[in-house]
């Protein structure tokens, strides 16, 4: 399945996504924001499970926001696999 989530709070902007029939993540993707740590943070994640990686990521924040690309990027594979964000 094929997702897109808009970001809240982070300099990403959109976070698109793939989850397979497996619930791995694939093809993660972030569209603004540091563009180093974001290729680090996708070939970390990739094939892993998303619910694992979800958990593991929630609640990062970044300096004095409450919130991170991770933290977004946990909220978008929690969204997408139907889960209250």
């Amino acid at each position: 399945m094929e997702y897109t989530y808009h970001c809240k709070g982070t300099c990403a902007m959109i976070i698109n996504l793939e989850i397979d029939d497996e619930k791995k993540l694939h093809n993660v993707e972030f569209i603004g924001g540091c563009d180093g740590n974001h290729k680090g943070i996708v070939r970390l994640v990739e094939g892993q499970d998303a619910e694992t990686v979800a958990k593991t990521l929630a609640g990062t924040t970044c300096g004095p926001r409450a919130t991170s690309c991770p933290d977004q990027l946990a909220k978008a594979i929690e969204s997408a696999l139907g889960k209250a964000v």
